[in-house]
């Protein structure tokens, strides 16, 4: 393996790792990234001209923590030149040793850390998925629907923000946990997210989303008594748990009608409805994570697609809507209640997601499926091509026109 190919494999597996010990080890996002960056930079020319070394991980961590020290001592010359030669001294003392791959249940106490409560609501988990889990910036922009370098600049403006107002970032008390819940199961839930809409060719990173169920499962289990973070294990382990049918041999989307159900995880699916049972209704995140997990629990606990309970279904997402008011919601609402109660009904519900989702394509999407399902197909068949025109290129598009395709002439 070249070492181009393993600097490219340590970047995928242990970036939020090394990230991760470098911000809890100096408590400056805004240097860490840089530093380790910096590092990745290094190693492409170093490794090429004398070899990988045995531990590529360690080496990283090395020498990002070298740079680190050279940043951290720049900016005491430049901002306190007083009290350069402690801190310098004091940044000289090397961290403890660790290896990354090895500590990924640490990842818990630095979500906690990253969502601190002095940022911007929008930006906590935005920053979490950055420094704690190493999701890349365009990813958390297509999360967040905001352009690349409008995240980047949130991003920068949060670190800035951090380093200028002098905040202690570090791992809070335990005891401070509960008032960051919120922010880091909506950390963890948009990391999945990212594994099951990566966009371009792949449909889903099943790695990377099974991380993400791990997370959950290990943050619900060090936290029994609150309510959100044993909704979102559910809802992940019920959505994760039908992973090996959601993709045909080819590569390509299969819809959830069509899944082959005999692959889906039985156990997982278990484990989701143990947690999910006991919960009782109430307000706020915890339930919009409660309800979404019924709705993966009405799909999961269905023999075949025709004995979904598409009723039940878009009484959940009725309810989901008003608590958040999301068009998106009001876009899957509608394909419930066209299941439920007739395709007429769902197009008629289509109508308000559509005006609040302009251009998007997957109200084209909807509208062309609940139209094809009400033999309307010419009118199907303007709206597959809208939605084909609209959708970017990947999996997705291909999908939009395998289905196009499949309309009768």
């Amino acid at each position: 393996m070249s070492a181009q190919d393993v600097l490219g494999r340590v970047q995928a597996d242990s970036w939020a790792h090394l990230l991760g010990g470098l911000i809890r080890d100096t408590g400056r996002p805004d240097l860490a990234e840089d530093a380790l960056a910096e590092a990745f930079a290094q190693a492409v020319d170093q490794w090429a001209a004398q070899g990988v070394p045995r531990n590529p991980a360690g080496w990283l961590a090395t020498v990002a923590r070298r740079r680190l020290v050279d940043a951290r001592r720049a900016e005491q010359r430049r901002a306190a030149p007083l009290f350069r030669a402690a801190l310098a001294a004091r940044a000289a003392v090397p961290p403890r040793d660790r290896a990354p791959a090895e500590h990924a249940d640490e990842r818990i106490p630095l979500l906690f850390m990253a969502t601190h409560p002095a940022m911007a609501e929008e930006v906590r988990p935005a920053l979490a998925l950055r420094f704690v889990l190493g999701v890349p910036t365009e990813t958390i922009a297509r999360l967040f629907l905001v352009p690349t370098p409008t995240m980047a600049a949130r991003l920068t403006r949060a670190k800035r923000r951090l380093a200028q107002a002098g905040i202690a970032f570090s791992v809070p008390d335990v005891a401070r946990w509960p008032q960051r819940l919120d922010d880091v199961a909506r950390t963890i839930y948009l990391a999945f997210t990212a594994g099951y809409a990566p966009g371009g060719d792949e449909v889903v990173r099943v790695a990377d989303a099974g991380d993400a169920v791990r997370l959950a499962v290990l943050a619900s289990d060090l936290m029994p008594k609150h309510d959100v973070l044993q909704a979102l294990a559910a809802l992940l382990q019920l959505h994760h748990s039908r992973r090996d049918a959601r993709i045909d041999d080819a590569g390509e989307l299969v819809r959830l009608a069509d899944q082959d159900r005999s692959r889906w995880h039985g156990d997982e699916i278990a484990d989701g409805l143990r947690r999910l049972t006991v919960l009782h209704p109430t307000e706020g995140y915890s339930e919009e994570l409660r309800l979404q997990a019924l709705i993966a629990a009405f799909h999961a606990t269905a023999a075949t697609a025709s004995d979904t309970d598409w009723v039940g279904i878009a009484r959940s997402y009725r309810r989901l809507e008003h608590l958040t008011g999301s068009p998106i919601v009001r876009l899957n609402r509608a394909v419930a209640v066209g299941e439920a109660y007739g395709a007429p009904a769902g197009l008629a519900m289509l109508r308000a997601a559509g005006e609040r989702l302009p251009g998007n394509h997957r109200v084209a999407l909807v509208r062309a499926e609940l139209l094809a399902r009400d033999g309307r197909s010419g009118e199907a068949r303007v709206a597959y091509r809208q939605a084909l025109a609209a959708a970017s290129e990947g999996a997705e598009r291909r999908h939009i026109r395998m289905r196009l395709e499949q309309l009768d002439p």
